[in-house]
Protein backbone atom coordinates (compact mmCIF):
# COMPACT_ATOMS: atom_id res chain seq x y z
CA UNK A 1 0.00 0.00 0.00
CA UNK A 2 2.83 2.19 0.54
CA UNK A 3 5.15 3.41 -2.15
CA UNK A 4 9.00 3.46 -1.46
CA UNK A 5 9.25 7.35 -0.29
CA UNK A 6 6.38 7.06 2.32
CA UNK A 7 7.97 3.62 3.81
CA UNK A 8 11.14 5.61 4.22
CA UNK A 9 9.90 8.08 5.59
CA UNK A 10 7.53 6.34 8.36
CA UNK A 11 10.92 3.77 8.62
CA UNK A 12 12.71 7.18 9.78
CA UNK A 13 9.66 8.06 12.14
CA UNK A 14 9.73 4.39 13.64
CA UNK A 15 13.13 4.69 14.66
CA UNK A 16 11.86 7.16 17.65
CA UNK A 17 10.20 4.18 19.03
CA UNK A 18 11.69 3.24 22.26
CA UNK A 19 8.92 0.93 24.24
CA UNK A 20 7.56 -2.44 22.54
CA UNK A 21 4.01 -2.81 21.67
CA UNK A 22 1.44 -4.83 19.43
CA UNK A 23 -1.19 -3.71 16.63
CA UNK A 24 -3.72 -6.50 17.18
CA UNK A 25 -5.63 -6.91 14.24
CA UNK A 26 -9.44 -8.13 14.23
CA UNK A 27 -10.44 -9.19 10.47
CA UNK A 28 -12.75 -10.83 8.06
CA UNK A 29 -13.20 -11.50 5.06
CA UNK A 30 -13.60 -8.27 3.14
CA UNK A 31 -11.50 -6.22 0.72
CA UNK A 32 -10.80 -3.80 3.25
CA UNK A 33 -9.66 -6.19 5.87
CA UNK A 34 -7.55 -7.29 3.54
CA UNK A 35 -6.32 -3.65 2.39
CA UNK A 36 -5.95 -3.23 5.79
CA UNK A 37 -3.57 -6.29 7.05
CA UNK A 38 -1.13 -5.66 3.97
CA UNK A 39 -0.80 -1.63 5.74
CA UNK A 40 -0.30 -3.34 8.94
CA UNK A 41 2.63 -5.97 7.77
CA UNK A 42 4.08 -3.05 6.11
CA UNK A 43 4.58 -0.91 9.08
CA UNK A 44 5.32 -3.83 11.48
CA UNK A 45 8.21 -4.30 8.92
CA UNK A 46 9.49 -1.29 9.69
CA UNK A 47 10.57 -0.99 13.38
CA UNK A 48 11.47 -4.10 15.18
CA UNK A 49 9.44 -3.32 18.53
CA UNK A 50 6.22 -3.67 16.56
CA UNK A 51 4.48 -7.23 16.72
CA UNK A 52 1.59 -7.66 14.78
CA UNK A 53 -0.99 -10.19 15.64
CA UNK A 54 -3.96 -11.40 13.88
CA UNK A 55 -6.26 -12.90 16.49
CA UNK A 56 -8.54 -9.64 17.26
CA UNK A 57 -11.84 -10.48 18.28
CA UNK A 58 -13.33 -7.00 18.08
CA UNK A 59 -16.94 -6.28 17.36
CA UNK A 60 -15.78 -3.96 14.45
CA UNK A 61 -14.02 -5.53 11.38
CA UNK A 62 -11.74 -4.87 10.49
CA UNK A 63 -10.32 -2.71 12.71
CA UNK A 64 -6.94 -2.67 14.66
CA UNK A 65 -6.00 -2.08 18.31
CA UNK A 66 -2.62 -0.30 19.18
CA UNK A 67 -1.84 -1.74 22.74
CA UNK A 68 1.66 -1.24 24.65
CA UNK A 69 3.24 -4.00 26.42
CA UNK A 70 2.16 -3.86 29.71
CA UNK A 71 -0.44 -1.23 29.64
CA UNK A 72 -4.15 -1.08 29.63
CA UNK A 73 -4.80 1.75 27.29
CA UNK A 74 -7.18 1.09 24.81
CA UNK A 75 -7.26 2.90 21.23
CA UNK A 76 -8.34 0.99 18.20
CA UNK A 77 -8.96 1.99 14.64
CA UNK A 78 -12.29 1.22 12.72
CA UNK A 79 -10.44 2.41 9.64
CA UNK A 80 -7.40 2.36 7.18
CA UNK A 81 -6.28 5.76 8.30
CA UNK A 82 -4.72 6.72 4.74
CA UNK A 83 -5.49 10.44 3.36
CA UNK A 84 -5.83 13.11 5.70
CA UNK A 85 -5.68 10.51 8.61
CA UNK A 86 -2.28 8.98 7.77
CA UNK A 87 -0.55 11.16 10.19
CA UNK A 88 -2.71 10.67 12.83
CA UNK A 89 -1.99 6.45 12.77
CA UNK A 90 2.02 7.85 12.53
CA UNK A 91 1.83 9.72 15.75
CA UNK A 92 -0.57 6.90 17.33
CA UNK A 93 2.35 4.45 16.55
CA UNK A 94 4.88 7.25 18.23
CA UNK A 95 2.89 8.20 20.92
CA UNK A 96 2.17 4.49 21.65
CA UNK A 97 5.89 3.83 21.19
CA UNK A 98 7.34 6.20 24.02
CA UNK A 99 7.84 9.16 21.62
CA UNK A 100 6.65 12.00 23.77
CA UNK A 101 4.13 14.19 22.26
CA UNK A 102 4.83 18.22 21.49
CA UNK A 103 2.23 19.29 23.73
CA UNK A 104 2.72 21.12 27.41
CA UNK A 105 3.40 19.40 30.73
CA UNK A 106 0.33 20.75 32.00
CA UNK A 107 -1.73 19.53 28.88
CA UNK A 108 -0.51 15.93 30.13
CA UNK A 109 -1.18 15.96 33.48
CA UNK A 110 -4.83 17.22 33.00
CA UNK A 111 -5.19 14.12 30.54
CA UNK A 112 -3.49 11.35 33.28
CA UNK A 113 -5.62 13.30 36.29
CA UNK A 114 -9.11 12.02 34.39
CA UNK A 115 -11.38 10.21 36.95
CA UNK A 116 -14.00 8.09 35.19
CA UNK A 117 -14.96 6.06 32.04
CA UNK A 118 -14.49 7.56 29.17
CA UNK A 119 -15.37 5.20 25.83
CA UNK A 120 -15.19 7.44 22.96
CA UNK A 121 -16.40 6.75 19.11
CA UNK A 122 -14.72 9.20 16.73
CA UNK A 123 -16.38 9.58 13.36
CA UNK A 124 -14.26 10.72 10.28
CA UNK A 125 -13.49 11.17 6.85
CA UNK A 126 -10.68 10.08 5.21
CA UNK A 127 -10.97 12.97 3.00
CA UNK A 128 -11.80 15.31 6.14
CA UNK A 129 -9.32 18.31 6.81
CA UNK A 130 -10.85 19.26 10.53
CA UNK A 131 -11.25 15.38 11.62
CA UNK A 132 -7.27 14.97 12.29
CA UNK A 133 -7.25 17.53 14.98
CA UNK A 134 -10.15 15.62 16.74
CA UNK A 135 -8.47 12.25 16.10
CA UNK A 136 -5.05 12.76 17.80
CA UNK A 137 -6.34 14.61 20.20
CA UNK A 138 -8.24 11.33 21.66
CA UNK A 139 -5.13 9.16 20.61
CA UNK A 140 -3.67 10.97 22.86
CA UNK A 141 -5.70 11.22 25.91
CA UNK A 142 -6.56 7.37 25.07
CA UNK A 143 -2.33 6.71 25.33
CA UNK A 144 -2.01 8.39 28.47
CA UNK A 145 -4.82 7.56 30.74
CA UNK A 146 -6.25 4.05 30.39
CA UNK A 147 -9.45 5.15 32.02
CA UNK A 148 -10.03 6.87 28.22
CA UNK A 149 -10.78 4.38 25.30
CA UNK A 150 -11.29 5.58 22.07
CA UNK A 151 -12.04 3.74 18.46
CA UNK A 152 -11.76 5.94 15.36
CA UNK A 153 -14.28 4.84 12.73
CA UNK A 154 -14.47 5.83 9.27
CA UNK A 155 -17.82 6.76 8.35
CA UNK A 156 -17.03 5.44 4.68
CA UNK A 157 -16.04 1.99 5.94
CA UNK A 158 -18.92 1.28 8.43
CA UNK A 159 -22.06 3.26 6.76
CA UNK A 160 -24.69 1.30 8.19
CA UNK A 161 -23.64 2.48 11.70
CA UNK A 162 -23.38 6.12 10.54
CA UNK A 163 -26.92 5.94 8.93
CA UNK A 164 -28.12 4.36 12.58
CA UNK A 165 -27.11 7.21 14.09
CA UNK A 166 -27.71 9.53 11.97
CA UNK A 167 -24.28 10.86 11.61
CA UNK A 168 -24.11 13.87 9.06
CA UNK A 169 -21.35 15.49 9.25
CA UNK A 170 -17.63 14.89 10.58
CA UNK A 171 -16.10 14.79 12.80
CA UNK A 172 -18.13 13.54 15.25
CA UNK A 173 -17.33 12.33 19.14
CA UNK A 174 -19.89 9.92 20.74
CA UNK A 175 -19.22 9.49 24.62
CA UNK A 176 -20.66 6.50 26.73
CA UNK A 177 -23.04 5.67 23.46
CA UNK A 178 -24.18 9.22 23.62
CA UNK A 179 -24.01 12.13 21.14
CA UNK A 180 -20.59 14.45 22.74
CA UNK A 181 -19.46 16.61 20.36
CA UNK A 182 -19.55 17.78 16.16
CA UNK A 183 -16.52 19.87 14.54
CA UNK A 184 -13.55 20.41 14.60
CA UNK A 185 -12.28 20.40 18.39
CA UNK A 186 -9.20 20.56 20.32
CA UNK A 187 -7.32 18.59 22.84
CA UNK A 188 -7.93 21.67 24.99
CA UNK A 189 -11.01 22.23 24.70
CA UNK A 190 -11.91 18.18 25.28
CA UNK A 191 -10.37 18.46 28.61
CA UNK A 192 -12.13 21.72 29.55
CA UNK A 193 -15.99 19.80 28.32
CA UNK A 194 -14.38 16.65 30.60
CA UNK A 195 -12.83 18.41 33.96
CA UNK A 196 -15.44 20.60 34.94
CA UNK A 197 -12.93 21.95 37.79
CA UNK A 198 -10.48 22.88 35.54
CA UNK A 199 -11.89 26.78 35.09
CA UNK A 200 -11.42 27.68 38.16
CA UNK A 201 -7.93 26.14 38.46
CA UNK A 202 -7.34 28.08 35.05
CA UNK A 203 -8.43 31.31 36.13
CA UNK A 204 -6.63 31.69 39.44
CA UNK A 205 -3.06 30.72 37.59
CA UNK A 206 -3.97 33.27 35.20
CA UNK A 207 -4.86 35.90 37.71
CA UNK A 208 -1.40 35.45 39.47
CA UNK A 209 0.51 36.05 35.93
CA UNK A 210 3.00 39.05 35.96
CA UNK A 211 2.04 42.06 33.94
CA UNK A 212 3.00 41.89 30.85
CA UNK A 213 4.01 44.97 28.51
CA UNK A 214 1.65 44.15 25.61
CA UNK A 215 -1.23 41.97 26.02
CA UNK A 216 -2.93 40.45 22.83
CA UNK A 217 -6.42 39.48 23.23
CA UNK A 218 -7.08 37.93 19.96
CA UNK A 219 -5.34 34.88 18.50
CA UNK A 220 -6.45 35.50 14.39
CA UNK A 221 -4.38 36.31 11.51
CA UNK A 222 -4.14 40.21 13.89
CA UNK A 223 -3.21 38.60 16.91
CA UNK A 224 -0.19 36.49 15.59
CA UNK A 225 1.38 39.26 13.68
CA UNK A 226 0.71 41.29 16.73
CA UNK A 227 3.04 38.57 18.94
CA UNK A 228 5.68 38.42 16.66
CA UNK A 229 6.40 42.12 15.72
CA UNK A 230 5.96 42.70 19.74
CA UNK A 231 8.22 39.61 20.69
CA UNK A 232 10.82 40.92 18.36
CA UNK A 233 10.81 43.98 20.55
CA UNK A 234 12.13 41.96 23.63
CA UNK A 235 9.17 42.90 25.51
CA UNK A 236 7.13 40.92 27.37
CA UNK A 237 4.37 39.68 25.44
CA UNK A 238 1.43 37.84 25.70
CA UNK A 239 -1.68 36.12 23.60
CA UNK A 240 -5.20 35.01 25.52
CA UNK A 241 -7.15 33.57 22.40
CA UNK A 242 -11.02 32.14 22.27
CA UNK A 243 -9.53 29.60 19.64
CA UNK A 244 -5.99 30.41 18.02
CA UNK A 245 -6.08 31.10 14.37
CA UNK A 246 -9.54 32.45 14.59
CA UNK A 247 -12.17 32.33 11.70
CA UNK A 248 -9.25 31.21 9.44
CA UNK A 249 -9.53 27.61 10.72
CA UNK A 250 -13.16 27.32 8.85
CA UNK A 251 -11.66 28.33 5.52
CA UNK A 252 -11.24 25.34 3.57
CA UNK A 253 -9.15 26.79 0.74
CA UNK A 254 -6.56 30.21 0.53
CA UNK A 255 -5.53 31.09 -2.64
CA UNK A 256 -4.94 34.92 -1.96
CA UNK A 257 -2.22 35.19 0.37
CA UNK A 258 0.81 36.76 -1.19
CA UNK A 259 3.79 34.96 -1.69
CA UNK A 260 1.67 31.29 -0.30
CA UNK A 261 0.40 29.95 -3.78
CA UNK A 262 -2.22 27.88 -1.67
CA UNK A 263 -2.89 26.51 1.29
CA UNK A 264 -5.92 25.14 4.01
CA UNK A 265 -7.30 27.34 6.89
CA UNK A 266 -6.21 24.80 9.57
CA UNK A 267 -2.66 24.40 8.01
CA UNK A 268 -2.62 28.81 7.88
CA UNK A 269 -3.99 28.58 11.31
CA UNK A 270 -1.07 26.34 12.78
CA UNK A 271 1.43 27.63 10.69
CA UNK A 272 0.49 31.34 11.93
CA UNK A 273 0.77 29.40 15.85
CA UNK A 274 3.88 27.60 15.03
CA UNK A 275 5.61 31.13 14.25
CA UNK A 276 4.64 33.03 17.49
CA UNK A 277 5.65 30.02 19.19
CA UNK A 278 9.11 30.31 17.80
CA UNK A 279 9.31 33.36 20.14
CA UNK A 280 8.94 34.29 23.99
CA UNK A 281 5.44 34.42 23.55
CA UNK A 282 3.11 33.70 26.65
CA UNK A 283 0.11 32.00 24.66
CA UNK A 284 -3.32 31.57 26.53
CA UNK A 285 -5.67 29.31 24.65
CA UNK A 286 -9.10 28.84 25.12
CA UNK A 287 -9.71 32.52 26.79
CA UNK A 288 -12.77 34.25 25.54
CA UNK A 289 -12.98 37.70 27.23
CA UNK A 290 -15.71 39.35 29.13
CA UNK A 291 -14.17 43.14 30.41
CA UNK A 292 -12.08 45.34 29.82
CA UNK A 293 -10.95 47.70 32.59
CA UNK A 294 -8.49 50.95 32.13
CA UNK A 295 -6.65 52.16 34.54
CA UNK A 296 -7.43 55.79 35.84
CA UNK A 297 -4.00 57.10 36.29
CA UNK A 298 -1.45 57.43 33.01
CA UNK A 299 0.58 54.78 32.65
CA UNK A 300 -1.82 52.50 34.55
CA UNK A 301 -2.24 49.18 33.74
CA UNK A 302 -5.21 47.59 31.79
CA UNK A 303 -6.68 44.79 32.94
CA UNK A 304 -8.90 42.12 30.84
CA UNK A 305 -11.12 39.85 33.01
CA UNK A 306 -11.85 36.59 31.54
CA UNK A 307 -14.98 34.37 31.32
CA UNK A 308 -13.56 31.97 33.54
CA UNK A 309 -12.75 34.83 35.98
CA UNK A 310 -9.34 34.94 35.42
CA UNK A 311 -7.72 38.58 35.07
CA UNK A 312 -4.55 39.59 33.19
CA UNK A 313 -2.65 42.60 33.62
CA UNK A 314 -0.45 44.65 31.05
CA UNK A 315 0.96 47.92 30.44
CA UNK A 316 -0.74 47.86 26.60
CA UNK A 317 -3.63 46.33 25.20
CA UNK A 318 -4.01 45.22 21.57
CA UNK A 319 -7.23 43.82 20.63
CA UNK A 320 -7.93 41.85 17.74
CA UNK A 321 -10.69 39.42 18.34
CA UNK A 322 -11.89 39.55 14.73
CA UNK A 323 -15.41 39.11 13.40
CA UNK A 324 -17.93 36.64 12.82
CA UNK A 325 -20.10 36.18 9.45
CA UNK A 326 -23.39 37.57 10.25
CA UNK A 327 -25.71 34.39 9.43
CA UNK A 328 -28.92 34.06 7.99
CA UNK A 329 -29.99 31.52 10.48
CA UNK A 330 -32.52 29.17 8.50
CA UNK A 331 -32.43 25.18 8.44
CA UNK A 332 -29.45 23.75 6.69
CA UNK A 333 -26.92 26.41 7.08
CA UNK A 334 -25.05 25.21 10.05
CA UNK A 335 -25.05 21.36 9.25
CA UNK A 336 -23.77 22.72 5.59
CA UNK A 337 -21.11 25.46 6.31
CA UNK A 338 -18.00 24.54 4.56
CA UNK A 339 -19.94 22.02 2.47
CA UNK A 340 -21.36 24.27 0.13
CA UNK A 341 -22.52 27.32 2.51
CA UNK A 342 -19.68 29.76 2.40
CA UNK A 343 -19.24 33.47 3.18
CA UNK A 344 -16.35 34.91 1.50
CA UNK A 345 -16.35 34.63 -2.32
CA UNK A 346 -12.93 35.76 -2.59
CA UNK A 347 -11.55 32.53 -0.80
CA UNK A 348 -14.10 30.11 -1.73
CA UNK A 349 -15.15 31.20 -4.82
CA UNK A 350 -13.05 29.52 -6.88
CA UNK A 351 -13.90 26.03 -5.82
CA UNK A 352 -17.30 26.68 -7.53
CA UNK A 353 -16.14 26.88 -10.62
CA UNK A 354 -18.71 25.86 -13.55
CA UNK A 355 -21.26 25.63 -10.91
CA UNK A 356 -24.27 27.49 -9.66
CA UNK A 357 -24.34 29.22 -6.56
CA UNK A 358 -26.71 31.64 -4.88
CA UNK A 359 -25.51 35.04 -3.15
CA UNK A 360 -27.74 36.37 -0.35
CA UNK A 361 -27.84 39.77 0.32
CA UNK A 362 -28.07 42.65 -2.03
CA UNK A 363 -26.48 45.53 -0.58
CA UNK A 364 -22.49 46.04 -1.74
CA UNK A 365 -20.77 42.82 -0.53
CA UNK A 366 -23.08 40.94 -1.62
CA UNK A 367 -23.40 42.47 -5.29
CA UNK A 368 -19.91 42.45 -5.52
CA UNK A 369 -19.67 38.79 -4.61
CA UNK A 370 -22.19 38.37 -6.84
CA UNK A 371 -20.17 40.15 -10.01
CA UNK A 372 -16.66 38.29 -8.61
CA UNK A 373 -18.54 34.90 -8.99
CA UNK A 374 -20.45 35.78 -12.20
CA UNK A 375 -16.84 35.50 -13.80
CA UNK A 376 -16.45 31.60 -12.17
CA UNK A 377 -19.58 29.88 -11.78
CA UNK A 378 -22.19 28.97 -14.52
CA UNK A 379 -24.51 31.12 -13.11
CA UNK A 380 -25.37 33.44 -10.41
CA UNK A 381 -28.68 33.84 -8.35
CA UNK A 382 -28.79 36.65 -5.93
CA UNK A 383 -31.52 37.49 -3.41
CA UNK A 384 -32.24 40.50 -1.68
CA UNK A 385 -34.30 40.70 1.43
CA UNK A 386 -36.05 44.10 0.35
CA UNK A 387 -38.06 46.05 -2.91
CA UNK A 388 -34.51 46.75 -4.16
CA UNK A 389 -31.16 46.23 -4.45
CA UNK A 390 -28.85 48.42 -1.50
CA UNK A 391 -25.76 48.37 -3.34
CA UNK A 392 -24.29 51.50 -4.87
CA UNK A 393 -25.59 52.16 -8.73
CA UNK A 394 -22.56 51.91 -10.24
CA UNK A 395 -22.54 48.30 -9.01
CA UNK A 396 -25.94 47.71 -9.89
CA UNK A 397 -25.35 48.85 -13.90
CA UNK A 398 -22.28 46.35 -14.10
CA UNK A 399 -24.35 43.66 -12.11
CA UNK A 400 -27.37 44.00 -14.90
CA UNK A 401 -25.31 43.92 -17.56
CA UNK A 402 -23.82 40.15 -16.62
CA UNK A 403 -25.85 37.79 -19.00
CA UNK A 404 -25.30 34.64 -16.12
CA UNK A 405 -26.65 36.46 -13.06
CA UNK A 406 -30.43 36.18 -12.15
CA UNK A 407 -31.57 38.81 -9.67
CA UNK A 408 -34.46 38.38 -6.88
CA UNK A 409 -35.92 40.90 -5.05
CA UNK A 410 -38.33 40.63 -2.17
CA UNK A 411 -37.11 37.41 -1.61
CA UNK A 412 -36.84 35.64 2.43
CA UNK A 413 -34.36 32.59 2.63
CA UNK A 414 -36.08 30.25 4.40
CA UNK A 415 -34.03 27.18 3.68
CA UNK A 416 -30.67 25.57 2.49
CA UNK A 417 -30.89 22.10 1.76
CA UNK A 418 -28.95 19.06 0.79
CA UNK A 419 -28.68 15.33 1.07
CA UNK A 420 -27.03 15.29 3.92
CA UNK A 421 -23.39 15.14 2.53
CA UNK A 422 -23.38 18.80 0.96
CA UNK A 423 -25.41 21.49 -0.01
CA UNK A 424 -27.97 20.80 -3.34
CA UNK A 425 -30.34 24.22 -3.32
CA UNK A 426 -31.69 26.82 -1.29
CA UNK A 427 -35.77 27.38 -0.58
CA UNK A 428 -36.99 31.14 -0.42
CA UNK A 429 -40.36 32.32 -0.11
CA UNK A 430 -41.41 35.65 -2.82
CA UNK A 431 -42.68 38.44 -0.56
CA UNK A 432 -44.81 39.96 -2.92
CA UNK A 433 -46.37 36.50 -3.89
CA UNK A 434 -46.39 35.04 -0.59
CA UNK A 435 -45.23 31.68 -2.63
CA UNK A 436 -42.48 29.39 -1.65
CA UNK A 437 -39.53 28.64 -4.23
CA UNK A 438 -36.53 26.39 -4.52
CA UNK A 439 -33.79 26.42 -6.50
CA UNK A 440 -31.54 23.74 -7.29
CA UNK A 441 -27.90 24.61 -6.79
CA UNK A 442 -24.29 23.69 -5.98
CA UNK A 443 -23.12 26.78 -3.44
CA UNK A 444 -24.16 29.47 -1.60
CA UNK A 445 -22.76 32.77 -0.30
CA UNK A 446 -23.80 34.33 2.94
CA UNK A 447 -23.27 38.31 2.08
CA UNK A 448 -25.34 40.03 5.20
CA UNK A 449 -22.70 41.27 6.50
CA UNK A 450 -20.01 40.81 9.49
CA UNK A 451 -20.14 40.66 13.20
CA UNK A 452 -17.45 42.11 15.25
CA UNK A 453 -17.07 40.61 18.11
CA UNK A 454 -17.07 43.75 20.57
CA UNK A 455 -20.05 42.61 22.42
CA UNK A 456 -17.94 42.92 25.65
CA UNK A 457 -16.56 46.11 25.04
CA UNK A 458 -19.70 48.12 24.79
CA UNK A 459 -19.32 51.22 27.22
CA UNK A 460 -15.67 51.28 27.31
CA UNK A 461 -14.45 51.54 23.70
CA UNK A 462 -15.83 53.90 20.86
CA UNK A 463 -17.20 51.63 18.31
CA UNK A 464 -18.86 52.27 15.17
CA UNK A 465 -22.57 52.05 14.59
CA UNK A 466 -21.80 48.93 13.09
CA UNK A 467 -20.34 47.66 16.35
CA UNK A 468 -16.27 48.11 15.07
CA UNK A 469 -13.68 49.78 17.55
CA UNK A 470 -12.85 52.93 15.60
CA UNK A 471 -8.85 53.17 15.14
CA UNK A 472 -6.80 55.89 13.51
CA UNK A 473 -3.74 55.01 11.71
CA UNK A 474 -1.85 54.31 13.82
CA UNK A 475 -4.23 51.76 15.73
CA UNK A 476 -4.90 53.53 18.65
CA UNK A 477 -8.44 53.24 20.31
CA UNK A 478 -9.45 56.40 22.09
CA UNK A 479 -8.16 55.21 25.47
CA UNK A 480 -4.46 55.40 25.89
CA UNK A 481 -2.59 52.64 25.71
CA UNK A 482 -5.08 50.48 24.41
CA UNK A 483 -4.67 49.22 20.39
CA UNK A 484 -6.72 47.46 17.73
CA UNK A 485 -6.07 45.30 15.07
CA UNK A 486 -8.02 43.32 11.89
CA UNK A 487 -11.64 42.69 11.24
CA UNK A 488 -12.45 43.40 14.53
CA UNK A 489 -11.67 47.91 13.84
CA UNK A 490 -13.12 50.08 10.98
CA UNK A 491 -10.36 49.38 9.06
CA UNK A 492 -11.73 48.40 5.24
CA UNK A 493 -11.78 45.11 3.63
CA UNK A 494 -11.63 41.85 5.63
CA UNK A 495 -8.70 40.11 4.27
CA UNK A 496 -6.29 38.05 5.80
CA UNK A 497 -3.41 40.21 3.93
CA UNK A 498 -4.79 42.94 5.88
CA UNK A 499 -5.61 41.67 9.20
CA UNK A 500 -1.86 40.80 9.11
CA UNK A 501 -0.34 43.93 8.16
CA UNK A 502 -2.67 45.46 10.66
CA UNK A 503 -1.40 43.24 13.97
CA UNK A 504 2.08 44.59 13.03
CA UNK A 505 1.19 48.40 12.87
CA UNK A 506 -0.51 48.15 16.21
CA UNK A 507 2.55 46.18 17.81
CA UNK A 508 4.88 48.89 16.39
CA UNK A 509 1.97 51.86 17.68
CA UNK A 510 1.89 50.00 21.15
CA UNK A 511 5.69 49.99 21.49
CA UNK A 512 6.64 53.46 20.58
CA UNK A 513 3.27 54.24 23.67
CA UNK A 514 5.75 51.69 25.94
CA UNK A 515 9.13 53.35 25.30
CA UNK A 516 7.23 57.02 25.62
CA UNK A 517 4.88 56.35 29.12
CA UNK A 518 6.38 55.70 32.17
CA UNK A 519 6.00 52.25 33.90
CA UNK A 520 3.53 52.10 36.93
CA UNK A 521 6.00 51.79 39.08
CA UNK A 522 7.57 55.34 38.19
CA UNK A 523 4.18 56.75 37.94
CA UNK A 524 3.64 55.76 41.86
CA UNK A 525 7.27 57.34 42.65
Amino acid sequence: MLDANLKEQLAGYLQRVTQPFEIIASLDDSDSAREMHELLQEVAALCDKITLRTDGQAARKPSFALKRIGSDTSLTFAAIPMGHEFTSLVLALLWTGGHPPKVEDGVLDQIRALDGDFNFEVYMSLTCHNCPDVVQALTLMSIYNPKVKTVIIDGGLFQDEVTQREIMAVPAVWLNGKSFNSGRVTVEELLAKLDTGAAARDAAKLSAREPYDVLIVGGGPAGAAAAVYAARKGIRTGVAAERFGGQVNDTLAIENFVSVMETEGPKFAAALEAHVRAYDVDIMNLQRAKRLIHAEEPGGLVQIELENGGVLKSRSVIISTGARWRNVNVPGEQEYRNKGVAYCPHCDGPLFKGKRVAVIGGGNSGVEAAIDLAGIVEHVTLLEFGEQLRADAVLQAKLKSLPNVTVHTMAQTTELTGDGNKLNGITFTDRSSNTSRHIELEGVFVQIGLVPNTEWLKGTLELSKHGEIIVDAKGQTNLPGVFAAGDVTTVPYKQIIIATGDGAKAALSAFDYLIRTPAPEAVAA
